[in-house]
């Protein structure tokens, strides 16, 4: 896909992931869209977009998990800057914690946001998109196996998940891309966001995994959707999970499972 000119809606667009990919694509001459909730965060990285870039930018304010803003953000973006070639559904929460310790409205939120917030997005979207476009939703890799302490992260991501594979057949005969996103863990906002409330289990079974840079992801991302790849699992990690979950699975419970019975038995006896 040629970048100068094309036009990138990026949901999440104000920070981590979707701020990195957005500037990157500005650098490559295309015009961005970017729709978040919060209008400070929103307008900073507008200007450092417009700075870094050779096209056009607009930013939207919305929760994107209220369906009429949602729609009303995406008519915003084609309003101001044409139909889109990409759509990148960047935009979640993960809110780690206990089950029994979490209240039920954290669970809602999160499937509000990740899940409908994309599905909402996509939904405005896909009447205004052409052969050729392309649409990239960002997963997890709790939405490929369960992990302890995100109770309410990896069943959204999980739904994400199967949107994306479901909805995949479908816009291929209409010849519009799909790709679905496992990012490795990426120095961003929400993963410090994420940090102040993992349970210590949660801790030790993450502590391994490799870090990767906002930038750094972006660049993977954008290469995946250059290929034209379904899925897109950066590093060897999110490579072999995305490949192999379903094998590897019942040696990667047992392996958290002895990690938390570990944790557990150093905690002080009531």
């Amino acid at each position: 896909m040629d970048w100068p000119g094309r036009h990138v809606i990026i949901t999440g667009g104000s920070s981590g992931i979707g701020k990195a990919t957005a500037m990157l694509l500005a650098k490559r001459g295309a015009n961005i869209s970017i729709l978040a909730r919060d209008p400070q965060k929103l307008e900073l990285a507008k200007r450092e977009i417009a700075a870094s870039g050779r096209g056009q930018v607009f930013s939207h304010s919305a929760d994107l998990a209220v369906r009429a803003q949602a729609e009303q953000a995406i008519a915003s973006a084609v309003e101001a800057l044409g139909a889109p070639d990409l759509l990148i559904t960047s935009a979640g929460i993960a809110h780690p914690g206990y089950f029994q310790a979490l209240p039920i409205e954290i669970f809602e939120q999160t499937m509000a946001i990740n899940y409908f917030g994309t599905l909402y997005c996509i939904k405005a979207a896909l009447p205004q998109m052409t052969s050729g476009s392309h649409i990239a939703l960002i997963g997890s890799g709790a939405g490929l196996i369960g992990i302890y302490g995100y109770t309410p992260y990896s069943p959204s991501k999980f739904a994400v998940r199967g949107l994306a594979e479901s909805l995949r057949g479908e816009l291929k005969v209409s010849n519009i891309g799909l790709s679905i996103v496992y990012p490795a863990d990426t120095d961003t906002p929400q993963l410090a966001a994420e940090n102040l409330t993992k349970p210590a289990e949660t801790q030790r079974i993450t502590a391994t995994a490799e870090m990767w840079s906002a930038e750094r992801m972006a660049a993977a991302i954008v290469k995946g959707i250059e290929q034209k790849a379904f899925v897109i699992a950066p590093g060897q990690e999110m490579s072999v999970l995305a490949k192999f979950h379903s094998l590897i699975a019942p040696g990667l419970n047992w392996y958290f499972d002895r990690i938390v019975r570990q944790v557990r038995s150093a905690l002080p006896k009531p």
